[in-house]
This record gives C-alpha cells, sequence and structure tokens, in this order.
C-alpha cells in the first residue's frame, strides 16, 4: 500500500509531492498523459502566465528565468526541472478512473489495476476538460468548430474568417494571434462584458493583496485602474461591467481579461471585432444575439474548462453543482484532499502554499519524521 498518491503531474501536484517528500512522507504521483504538465504543454503558442515570474515560483524551486512573464515553453521547462530537482517518482501513462473509500485507507482504479494508498491527493487541476457549450444546431456545422485548447498557432487560418467565442484571457490572446498573424477577418464574440485588467509586473501583488479584503474594496480600486489604464472601449462593445473583478471572481471563479495593452488596440482598430453571444449554428453560419447571422470559415471556442472529477469521486458527494470540490482547504473526506481547485490571482503561487499546506497536514497525520531541506545536491545523491 502507498503512503500517499497524488493525481496529476501538473504545478500543484509537482507541488504537493515536492512538499511531502521534504517532510519524508513518500509519495506516487499518478498522471494521465506521457509527460508532466500536459495540460500546459498543449497550449497555444503565445500563452504566457499574467503574473511575473518573482510571482510565479513554486514552493522549495529555483528561481524562474528569462522573460517578466514566463512563456509556456519556459514554464514547461521549469516544472521538468522542478521535477528532477525533488526526485518526484511520476507514473506516466496511468489514469485514475474512480477512487473508492476502502475501511481505513482508499482504493484507486486505475488504467493498470488497483492501487491502494492511506492517503489521496487530488490535483488534475480545475482546467481539466474543455468545455464547448451544448448551442443549438452545433452538430449541424459544417465549417471548422474547435475548443481553444486545440488551437496552438495562426498559420492554418491565414486568409480566414475566424469567430472566437469567449471574452476570457484564452479568448482575448488568441484572437490578437489571429489578427497578428494573416487571418482575414476577427471577431470576437462576447456574452457578458469582461473585466478588463492591462498586465503588469505589480498587478498579481496588488490583487492578491485585495483578493484578502471584502471584495468592494478591491472592486472600487480596480474601476479606477481601469479607466486609467483600459478607458472607455463602449463604442467598440466592450462596457464595463456592473460586477466588479473581485466579487465576479469570488461569485462565479470567473477571472478577468488579462491582457497585453497591444491586444486592446487591436480591439480599438478594430482588427478585432466584438460581436454579440452565440445563440446557435445552422450548417453554414452562426446565429448570434439581436438575431445577427455571420458566416466565419472557423469557430473557436474558448469557453472554459470543467475539472472532470465527477466520474472520479463524484459519487463521495465531495463536489458541489458545479462538479468541484466543496472543501478546499483542508480534507473533504477523512484521508482526501484536494490541491489547485481555487482560482486566485498568482495562482502557481497560491497552488504551492495549498500544497504546502496539505503536506504538512499529512505529515502530521501519517507521524512522518521532522522536516528537512532538500538540495539539489542531496537528491543527487
Amino acid at each position: 500500500m502507498d503512503k500517499v498518491i497524488v493525481v496529476g503531474a501538473g504545478p500543484a501536484g509537482l507541488a504537493t509531492a515536492a512538499q511531502l517528500r521534504r517532510a519524508n512522507v513518500p509519495a506516487v504521483v499518478l498522471e494521465q498523459a506521457d509527460a508532466i504538465a500536459a495540460a500546459w504543454r498543449g497550449r497555444y503558442d503565445r500563452l504566457k502566465l499574467n503574473s511575473p515570474r518573482w510571482y510565479s515560483r513554486l514552493p522549495d524551486g529555483p528561481e524562474f528565468k528569462g522573460a517578466t512573464f514566463p512563456s509556456r515553453d519556459e514554464l514547461i521547462a521549469y516544472l521538468d526541472a522542478y521535477a528532477l530537482r525533488h526526485a518526484i517518482d511520476v507514473r506516466l501513462g496511468v489514469r485514475v478512473e474512480r477512487i473508492e473509500r476502502e475501511f481505513d485507507s482508499w482504493r484507486l482504479v486505475t488504467s493498470e489495476g488497483e492501487r491502494h494508498a492511506e492517503q489521496v491527493v487530488v490535483a488534475g487541476g480545475y482546467e481539466h476538460r474543455p468545455h464547448v457549450p451544448a448551442w443549438a444546431g452545433r452538430a449541424r456545422f459544417r465549417g471548422e468548430l474547435l475548443h481553444a485548447a486545440a488551437y496552438r498557432s495562426p498559420d492554418a487560418y491565414a486568409g480566414r474568417d475566424v469567430l472566437v467565442v469567449g471574452p476570457g484571457c484564452s479568448g482575448a490572446e488568441i484572437a490578437y494571434d489571429l489578427a497578428e498573424g494573416g487571418a482575414r477577418r476577427v471577431r470576437l464574440a462576447v456574452r457578458t462584458p469582461p473585466n478588463i485588467i492591462v498586465r503588469d509586473p505589480v498587478g498579481a501583488p496588488l490583487a492578491t493583496f485585495f483578493h484578502k479584503l471584502p471584495p468592494q474594496i478591491g472592486d472600487a480600486v480596480m474601476r479606477v485602474v481601469r479607466a486609467k489604464k483600459v478607458g472607455d472601449l463602449s463604442e467598440y462593445g466592450l462596457p464595463a461591467p456592473e460586477e466588479g473583478v473581485f466579487s465576479r471572481l469570488k461569485r462565479l471563479h470567473v477571472a478577468p481579461m488579462i491582457v497585453d495593452a497591444e491586444v486592446l488596440q487591436a480591439i480599438r482598430d478594430r482588427r478585432i471585432e466584438i460581436v454579440g453571444a452565440v445563440e446557435g449554428f445552422d450548417e453554414t453560419g452562426v446565429l448570434l444575439a439581436g438575431e445577427d447571422r455571420i458566416e466565419p470559415d472557423a469557430v473557436i471556442a474558448a469557453t472554459g474548462y470543467r475539472t472532470g472529477l465527477e466520474a472520479i469521486v463524484g459519487h463521495l458527494g465531495v463536489l458541489d453543482d458545479h462538479g468541484a470540490p466543496r472543501v478546499i482547504r483542508g480534507q473533504a473526506a477523512p484521508g482526501l484532499r484536494f490541491v489547485g481547485y481555487d482560482p486566485r490571482p498568482a495562482q502557481l503561487r497560491y497552488a504551492g502554499r495549498e500544497a504546502s499546506r496539505a503536506a504538512k497536514a499529512i505529515g502530521r497525520a501519517t507521524h512522518a519524521m521532522p522536516p528537512r531541506r532538500l538540495t539539489l545536491s542531496s537528491v543527487q545523491r
């Protein structure tokens, strides 16, 4: 029987395993993909973190090097180095299909048979399964329709008319990527006007500070910041929403649109056109709110993700109506924890702190030896 099994080898899972090893608690990480940080490896080429590198470090990890806002490839290299630094025991290609309570331990049904553990930490991430809404007529649409998770670069869309659905960080950046990459026309479908923040090195520390305060305080400050740095985009189809940044984040776990100033300029230049929400499809077109109809060559749905936890732990009564863990700090059930499911500013840094808390609690529960600090030389020995 394993002492601890960690499900998922993304940043949260790796940080949890590293902190468990530091506490002398043996842990095995099960990852269904063929590489660690698989979700990040599959994201679009232009992707970069919204928090600066000095605010994105995992616990006991090396310093980030490179750009102020690490790129996708820089983050992947960092996570590879982190796993090596802590000699994390990752079993790739092992899919966890179901977790069951069995007496005073846990039984995990996996693609390679059953495993048993005293403690389980689920760290698959809240952006785990791409979600495309069940739009009316979607199956009849003969054009190209894909989720943003499958988008890589604008090369395949040069000279084409593309509709991007969803004004989050990914949707806005992909729309800009397409406009820069030679798409003939780029439109961005918006249902609810987003809160908009210009990517800035001091943004993550400030957002982290205001997240601890009553949301109306942070909302008021961010309205002033938006007026100064973003300005009024109403004539382009993006009026400021009534609900503030922190109120919406805490109510719906919906992050603001965090983008570079160049993206906003492309909207002002109408290189990215804002259109109404998608209501449905027919064979050759997309139906928008207000009875408008357009005929794009391709539709990219930047419509978010789901946790994908229902099949694994849904029967345990530990999920809410949205499929997210009910308890994200402490035990959801005896010996069962979730790490990395609380969307926050500077998400990697916060997930690392969650991992540290979980590892300390597990260490106490399993009567681990006193913690010791690992160094790269001690790992190599």
